[in-house]
């Protein structure tokens, strides 16, 4: 677990990431840095659960949501104790990492217990990612923080390819990467809105926050249920 320096220079963090926030938000407005959603993945919620599939799918659909959305709760209770050096960070991410461990053991049952190992690892990757990510801004060092920003987005991208790898019918390599990059550049403006005391921001940024993850949960069951049909009827 990584441990962080008692007095951070915080006004180089915030600088930062106050740039990054930015820079997400110009993109957005002239509508570049992505390209075109694909149809369902950040529109309308997806349906809760296909009435046919039964109970299963709506306890899979509902444990998908559970799974996910702590994920999001989690990481801003470890952005909100960062920002104010609580001494409660170090147990929030250990909580926030027990979380990625559940999140794959859920697709085990359908991918077997080696896939849900590696999603695990990948996951626990994506958290101690961040966490470089703002202890390098700390630093002051803006080749650490590119270094350490871009290995970030480099295993968004290898999530993304291991969900396609696994169900390439029902998720897309664009829509899967297309919905982690999202994913990241949201948790970079909520954590640039945090510490740069924008407060109200920071409330809209974790409601885009949660609207998104819930569509990506809903993705992945739907996704599991379409694959195997056999095991929801």
């Amino acid at each position: 677990m990584e441990t962080y320096p008692g007095s951070p220079p915080r006004r180089v963090l915030i600088g930062i990431l106050t740039a990054i926030a930015a820079a997400l938000a110009c993109l957005a407005l002239a509508g570049l840095g992505r390209g075109p959603a694909p149809a369902g993945a950040h529109g309308a919620m997806a349906p809760r659960a296909d009435a046919k599939a039964g109970g299963a799918a709506i306890r899979l659909h509902d444990r998908m949501r559970k799974l996910w959305e702590d994920h999001v709760v989690w990481t801003r209770l470890a952005i909100v104790s960062f920002a104010s050096d609580n001494p409660d960070l170090q147990p929030t991410l250990h909580r926030l990492l027990r979380n990625q461990a559940d999140i794959g053991d859920a697709i085990k049952p359908y991918y077997g217990n080696a896939a849900g190992e590696r999603l695990t690892d990948l996951l626990k990757e994506h958290i101690n990612g961040a966490v470089q990510v703002l202890v390098a801004a700390k630093s002051g060092d803006q080749q650490q923080f590119d270094q350490a920003k871009a290995a970030w987005y480099a295993n968004g991208r290898r999530i993304a390819d291991f969900l396609h790898r696994a169900n390439p019918r029902n998720w897309g390599r664009h829509e899967m990467r297309a919905m982690m990059r999202e994913h990241l550049d949201q948790t970079l403006a909520e954590a640039a809105d945090r510490l740069a005391g924008r407060y109200r921001a920071d409330i809209r940024d974790y409601g885009a926050i949660t609207r998104h993850i819930l569509e990506m949960a809903d993705t992945l069951s739907s996704g599991i249920v379409a694959q195997f049909p056999g095991r929801f009827g």
